[in-house]
């Protein structure tokens, strides 16, 4: 979309608030409200704000950086009142002189893109996204009461989220999202929302957009949404589930010929199995996320592939006339997105480079690093990590990941109940 098309709309649908979002490096959303009068500023010079009170952008500058708004994701949200329409464009970061700024997770899934590209491939991600309702108290704080009992696949009356469900999906679409499907999960009170496949920035946009919609429209039932990976004990965990393909012209590299993986999408998820031990710290990022790679029913947390959905961490959904691709279960939707997409193209991308064999993944009880404590020394031995990741994002996430790793039981609970308004 052209700028002088984004000013027409903004126009054309009397919109007084224009929302410059983009997330800090721990995935968390952010934003500055500006009014239409200051827009094209926006979009020719960017606006300022102050990086110093933003996680990740610490000591990489001592001032301000720039937000510059990408004009392909303005959309409404439509859940604001249509009298001063508030719409939204997610952003880049800039320095004062327009230059990239290394901590921005939305130039380093760019950049990945643009590696596979260099070798004639296309990449599509595909997110099946889940999360619980909780109900809230008479005060409006979130309780850990599941909005309901209901189980896998479950309709009303056992199902009470259905509604929630319904005009989660409808405002999706006018934020022009895809949602797939959606329905009950088997926790109580626990939810799923499939998004079409989609090229890898646009489907992190429709998570980042996904989330805040949730939170937004959750509180108008008077139910409080949380992605935490374990919120509670006795109940499964949210994940989210990354459907990763390749594209070499028109051809999908996971379509199955003649009942077998063609070479490279064997090479691909073996890169992805030898990196993941590595990389989790990044796409499970919380104390709470161990909680539930640990479960008893976590059979994701093992590293191998399989055609059998759970029992391992990476699998290949059947049929395969829809979206033929490699699942990631074992990630969770407390991640950075930006950040995680991009560490597993990466890591696809190497072992297609590298020929990797076809044995790596095939059975085996290896798992995935079980404490943040073991991910925190994997992810800080990987060379691979080293070459993907600028120093200030690593050194962010180890300096954070060595605070939280050392929480006592009680202070992690402690940390739990305070993260559940966060996430």
């Amino acid at each position: 979309m052209l700028a002088y098309e984004v000013l027409q709309f903004i126009e054309e649908n009397d919109v007084k608030f224009i929302r410059l979002t983009f997330t800090d490096l721990f995935g968390q959303l952010k934003n500055i409200a500006i009014l239409p009068d200051q827009l094209t500023q926006a979009l020719e010079e960017g606006i300022a704000f102050d990086a110093m009170a933003v996680e990740g952008c610490r000591g990489i500058t001592d001032g301000d950086l720039l937000l510059k708004p990408d004009a392909d994701t303005l959309c409404m949200l439509p859940w604001r009142p249509q009298s001063g329409r508030v719409c939204r464009m997610i952003c880049d970061l800039t320095t004062g002189d327009g230059m990239p700024v290394e901590a921005d997770s939305r130039a380093l899934l760019r950049k990945a893109v643009e590696r596979a590209a260099d070798k004639g491939l296309d990449v599509r991600i595909g997110t099946d996204c889940e999360f619980y309702l909780f109900n809230m108290d008479d005060r409006g704080q979130p309780t850990m009461e599941p909005h309901d009992n209901g189980g896998y696949l479950d309709v009303a009356p056992l199902d009470q989220c259905e509604d929630v469900r319904r005009e989660i999906c409808l405002m999706l679409e006018q934020m022009n999202m895809r949602p797939e499907s959606s329905h009950h999960e088997r926790g109580r009170g626990q939810n799923e929302v499939d998004f079409h496949r989609a090229e890898p920035l646009s489907a992190a946009d429709h998570y980042v957009g996904f989330v805040h919609a949730v939170r937004s429209i959750a509180p108008r039932y008077g139910v409080h949404a949380t992605f935490m990976p374990k919120p509670l004990a006795g109940e499964i965990g949210n994940g989210l589930h990354v459907g990763l393909s390749f594209y070499r012209g028109d051809v999908n590299l996971f379509r199955m010929e003649n009942g077998s993986l063609s070479r490279e999408a064997r090479q691909a998820m073996a890169g992805v199995l030898r990196r993941l031990p590595e990389i989790t710290l990044f796409l499970n990022p919380q104390p709470n996320s161990y909680d539930r790679l640990c479960g008893e029913d976590a059979f994701f947390r093992y590293l191998r592939w399989s055609f059998r959905r759970e029992t391992s961490a990476l699998w290949i959904p059947q049929p395969q006339e829809h979206f033929a691709r490699m699942q990631l279960s074992s990630a969770d939707p407390t991640m950075n997105v930006y950040l995680g997409f991009a560490l597993l193209i990466h890591a696809a991308l190497e072992g297609m480079a590298e020929n990797l064999p076809d044995e790596i993944g095939q059975g085996g009880e290896e798992t995935l690093p079980l404490s943040m404590s073991q991910a925190l020394r994997l992810a800080r031995e990987s060379e691979f990590v080293k070459a993907v990741l600028p120093a200030s994002v690593r050194e962010c996430y180890f300096t954070r990941a060595e605070k939280l790793a050392d929480l006592s039981p009680d202070e992690k609970d402690r940390w739990l109940q305070k993260q559940l308004l966060r996430y």
